[in-house]
């Protein structure tokens, strides 16, 4: 039966991530208006005609990360405060940087800047938290990057809002600016328990039930939360926040690192999806985020890598290679999270948590075209005996030499489609300048 196709990519190896250790051999992918229409075997290649075919014949074809937790702008606040605890880090650093510095252009640079770095190390979906969320959707569109946008809301005010109301009114009027675009979509994105009220985390299950938005969250981030918490409500924060209603399938909690077993079940009970930042954990010495205990009481775990100022990298292959590797001694288990998990967590599970797993989080067909390609031909990744155990534990960003989203490119041999590397150096040295004068 033959088959047209606007693209056909020829492969070393599919890895599919619809089954876990699916590895397909010189297989090809055929897309057609930004969807997968087949995984072609070698034997019936011949029958697809298709407008452009690339072939990669040392390389793996795997779907795009998804950026499960990420502050994009931030970028532009790249090591401006390091080896710092959380508060003292917030309170003392980046929340009066802010004040000075964040508007429509420092969000929309920043935010373009983070998204070349997440493309070129394999990202095609990212879940946004910041201020000024029309620049964030623009940048998404610019860079055609899967964008969930989340409205920051929080009690006090900052350059963008002058209270909680103020932040869910302004979000809600942006989003209607969007409507329509189908690689954007708005979440409510309510800062963390510290910073809301609980009217507010009230109002935001109600608005998220009657508009249909997930809700994204840190929560239990650091002890310091939790202490503070159970010395103003009497609760810890898990326990707040299911009295308040705001767990269920919709909400995305960041970190969940400090969970006793009954939080844990909690979580699991009421659909909650995590999203594990190892490398941001580990950097402001928040601890280890039970993510095997997680994953078998059922909880659906993505991983993200939290801003740049914190990190200090966009990088979810490393994030990935992390989650791995922390779970394994964090439990002294070596076989806690295996490779092929790491890499669900970092793909489907991210695309769940998102509401999203029907278009994109596997190579399958009828799912939209959200994948990238690593070369293994390097002597980095030399030999392989495994294609998903060089994805995790050896190959990184410099690996990754094409990126699609919904079939479209945004990275060819290394190469930046839709941005401009060099206009983009230009604002982040303009912006160096202004936030260190």
């Amino acid at each position: 039966m033959s088959l047209t196709a606007d693209l056909l990519i020829h492969a070393r190896w599919i890895v599919t991530v619809e089954t876990d250790g699916e590895v397909l051999a010189d297989h090809a992918l055929a897309i057609r208006d930004g969807k997968i229409v087949a995984i072609v075997p070698p034997e019936g290649v011949a029958a697809v005609s298709a407008k452009e075919t690339v072939r990669l014949p040392r390389h793996v074809l795997m779907p795009g990360l998804v950026n499960l937790h990420c502050h994009a702008a931030m970028t532009l606040l790249r090591g401006y405060a390091d080896d710092l605890a959380l508060m003292d880090w917030l309170q003392n650093h980046i929340w009066p940087a802010e004040g000075k510095h964040v508007s429509d252009e420092f969000v929309y640079d920043g935010t373009l800047i983070g998204m070349a770095e997440m493309i070129r190390s394999g990202t095609t979906t990212v879940n946004d938290m910041y201020f000024y969320n029309s620049a964030v959707a623009r940048a998404g569109l610019a860079a055609g990057m899967r964008t969930f946008v989340g409205c920051s809301i929080l009690e006090f005010p900052t350059n963008y809002g002058l209270n909680a109301d103020d932040y869910i009114n302004k979000g809600l009027k942006e989003r209607d600016e969007f409507v329509g675009e189908s690689m954007v979509t708005f979440t409510l994105a309510p800062h963390a328990p510290y910073t809301v009220s609980d009217a507010t985390f009230r109002k935001v299950v109600t608005l998220a039930e009657q508009l249909d938005l997930p809700i994204h969250c840190h929560i239990h981030e650091t002890q310091d939360e939790i202490n503070g918490s159970l010395s103003e409500h009497k609760v810890r924060p898990l326990a707040r926040l299911a009295a308040l209603g705001l767990l269920s399938p919709r909400l995305v909690a960041a970190h969940m690192v400090h969970l006793n077993d009954e939080e844990i079940a909690l979580a699991a009970h009421h659909g909650v999806s995590v999203a594990h930042n190892p490398t941001s954990n580990m950097k402001l010495a928040s601890g280890i985020a039970p993510v095997q205990k997680l994953l078998a009481a059922g909880v659906n775990v993505g991983i993200g890598t939290d801003g740049a100022a914190s990190n200090n990298k966009l990088d979810m292959l490393a994030d990935t290679r992390m989650s791995a590797l922390l779970a394994k001694v964090g439990t002294q288990d070596p076989t806690a999270v295996p490779a092929a998990t790491a890499l669900r967590m970092a793909t489907l599970n991210g695309a769940r948590a998102l509401g999203i797993e029907a278009r994109t989080g596997s190579v399958a067909v009828g799912k939209d075209a959200d994948v990238i390609a690593l070369d293994l031909g390097a002597l980095e990744t030399a030999p392989t005996f495994d294609p998903i155990s060089h994805l995790v534990y050896a190959a990184g960003r410099e690996q990754v030499s094409h990126v699609w989203a919904a079939g479209r490119a945004l990275l060819r041999e290394r190469q930046l489609v839709t941005l401009n590397e060099g206009e983009l150096l230009g604002k982040a040295e303009a912006w160096r300048l202004k936030i260190a004068g």
